[in-house]
């Protein structure tokens, strides 16, 4: 369990959430710092999509507590929370950019919708934020099924960045990816913290993105955190469940590569 800080920009306590007689989360609790990377993990319907959901006020627990930047969010209506969700920057799994919008349309709809700046001033923000995503400036102008899977999830993080979020939260960002694009998408991630000063919540299973940008790692399983820590801590855990993340050959490979990136550090 983490302990409780004034100073989180998430902080949940004593979560309980249920479909039917189906608990989901039983007394989870857990923060997120600021300017944290930090992961969910676990088996697939552990509760990690639902957590993401709950924090987001896209569904309610059962009971408990989840405060963001403060403020408890369980309750709140849609009025409320709009403030709160402008804070806030997401990138769904398969991306959810409009099929019949241009990369540039689909960034520049949030702003429309959010903000009051004219076409002119709306399409030069979308532009850097394509940019900042490391999209080639042409991608603007293209449609979602003209680029890859690679460059569909940068576009979906240039949406995400749009009105300037203080908390990103991504979910499977790397998913279906190949292991050069997956490993670019690594890369942005960390980047994005570091140049625009994020706290970033997501969920995934890959487990070289763990290792590479995670700075902690909560595992959720049988509806409840099996443990919180580095990648570097969780690896000596001895629950079987965790153990199953790092000595599997999955986990043995993803360690491997780390530890060789981190000697290769080093030595420069």
């Amino acid at each position: 369990m983490s302990p409780p800080s004034a100073q989180a920009v998430i902080d949940i306590r004593n979560l309980y959430s249920r479909f039917g007689q189906n608990v989901v989360h039983d007394d989870i609790s857990l923060t997120v710092q600021p300017r944290e990377i930090f992961a969910l993990v676990g088996g697939s319907g552990c509760g990690k999509s639902t957590l993401l959901r709950t924090i987001l006020l896209l569904q309610k627990p059962l009971s408990g507590s989840i405060k963001v930047f403060g403020r408890e969010v369980i309750g709140l209506n849609d009025e409320q929370a709009l403030p709160l969700r402008r804070r806030f920057g997401v990138m769904f799994e398969r991306g959810a950019l409009f099929s019949s919008m241009t990369v540039a349309e689909n960034v520049g709809m949030v702003l429309r919708e959010h903000t009051q700046l004219g076409p002119e001033l709306i399409a030069k923000v979308a532009a850097l934020k394509i940019a900042l995503t490391g999209l080639p400036a042409d991608a603007g102008g293209k449609y979602p099924s003209e680029l890859s899977g690679g460059m569909r999830k940068r576009a979906a993080l240039a949406r995400a960045i749009a009105l300037d979020p203080e908390l990103l939260f991504l979910d499977e960002p790397t998913a279906g990816l190949d292991p050069l694009s997956a490993s670019g998408i690594d890369e942005l991630v960390k980047g994005l913290r570091d140049a625009l000063g994020l706290t970033i919540m997501l969920v995934t299973h890959d487990l070289d993105l763990l290792w590479r940008v995670a700075d902690r790692v909560a595992v959720l399983g049988e509806g409840h955190i099996l443990g919180v820590g580095t990648m570097t801590e969780l690896s000596k855990m001895e629950h079987p469940i965790i153990r199953e993340y790092f000595y599997g050959p999955r986990g043995r490979a993803a360690s491997e590569q780390a530890e060789e990136a981190s000697r290769q550090w080093k030595r420069k």
